[in-house]
């Protein structure tokens, strides 16, 4: 039984679309940019689930070709192996890398997407985990890491769609790309004529639409005590160490590093929830505000009006904690 169950308020914005009845509903699933991903979707006559499953796959398969640092012949990835100088984005990588460079100054660096050293350096990257009994980055390492990082050593030029790049950088978006493919899936769906479906990838998830019997999407939260969401027309992103860390001398490092540090967040959040109509944003939320303390995420939150639920591991359990947005959600009795 869920510990809590949170669900929206209603809106003044358009109803849900609605499946006709007699729409089958298409349960689709498979794995890419290193992670599961899922679609449920209602579709209308004529639409099967091989095209669906065909569209999702272009979408992410696009993704990739932008964003991975798995993959070589990525254009992130060239960028990240050329020499210093100016590099010129497609427009479809370009909107990402100046809106993520634009949520590192408006963060304060708690996120960032200039941090590949730092993400190689840890074990978290391209070029695998960390040796089992390898010791910790020294001092030193870290520090030469943070010398090819940060977003304010980066120049953009709007208009001609390039970023200088200094020696040594290299771009990381693992932190928010699942979200922007997430958007781009539903958007897709959308276009294919599906306007009732829920897109999965790797936790990051977006609803569309109501169910025919006028239900929404309900969804459990990653990362702490049982919680479920009705989603309708929204997206959610969790970022937390449930997934990817690992343990050196009794402590546990999460993938989830600070770039003004150098080293993982420490503070004893173990997960952070936001909600937003954009999964992308909500990615990119969710990235910052697991940097931040959980005091200063809390109320950045509050200001920005969020719904943001932020658990954190203390030697008592599992505590969490929600802004006021999150908390108009939750239902009376659970």
């Amino acid at each position: 039984m869920a510990e809590n169950v949170f669900v929206p308020a209603e809106t003044d914005a358009d109803l849900p679309a609605v499946p006709a009845p007699g729409w089958p509903l298409h349960r689709l699933a498979g794995t890419s940019m290193g992670t599961h991903w899922s679609v449920q979707a209602y579709a209308p006559p004529g639409v099967g689930a091989a095209q669906l499953h065909a569209a999702t796959v272009r979408e992410l398969d696009h993704a990739i070709a932008l964003f991975s640092t798995w993959h070589a012949h990525s254009e992130v990835a060239r960028c990240n192996a050329a020499p210093a100088g100016r590099w010129r984005f497609s427009p479809a990588c370009w909107a990402l890398v100046a809106d993520s460079l634009a949520w590192a100054e408006a963060s304060g660096g708690a996120v960032d997407p200039t941090l590949g050293a730092l993400v190689d350096l840890w074990g978290f990257g391209p070029g695998g985990p960390r040796p089992a009994h390898a010791p910790l980055p020294t001092q030193d390492e870290i520090a030469t890491a943070l010398q090819a990082s940060g977003w304010q050593r980066v120049r953009l030029d709007a208009a001609q769609r390039t970023l200088h790049k200094p020696a040594g950088l290299r771009l990381d978006f693992s932190g928010i790309a699942k979200g922007w493919a997430v958007d781009r899936v539903s958007a897709r769906l959308e276009r294919e004529g599906v306007r009732a479906h829920l897109v999965e990838i790797g936790g990051e998830l977006k609803a569309r639409g109501l169910k025919p019997d006028l239900q929404p999407w309900w969804v459990t939260l990653e990362g702490g005590p049982r919680s479920l969401l009705a989603l309708v027309d929204m997206a959610v992103a969790t970022s937390g160490d449930a997934h990817r860390h690992f343990a050196h001398g009794g402590r546990r490092y999460t993938h989830t590093l600070d770039g003004r540090t150098g080293w993982p967040v420490a503070h004893g959040t173990t997960a952070v929830t936001v909600l937003h109509a954009d999964a992308v944003q909500a990615d990119a939320q969710a990235t910052a505000l697991t940097v931040l303390p959980p005091a200063d995420a809390l109320a950045w939150a509050e200001r920005q009006g969020l719904a943001v639920l932020v658990t954190l591991r203390t030697e008592d359990g599992l505590h969490q904690h929600m802004s006021t947005s999150m908390a108009a959600m939750l239902e009376s009795g659970s």
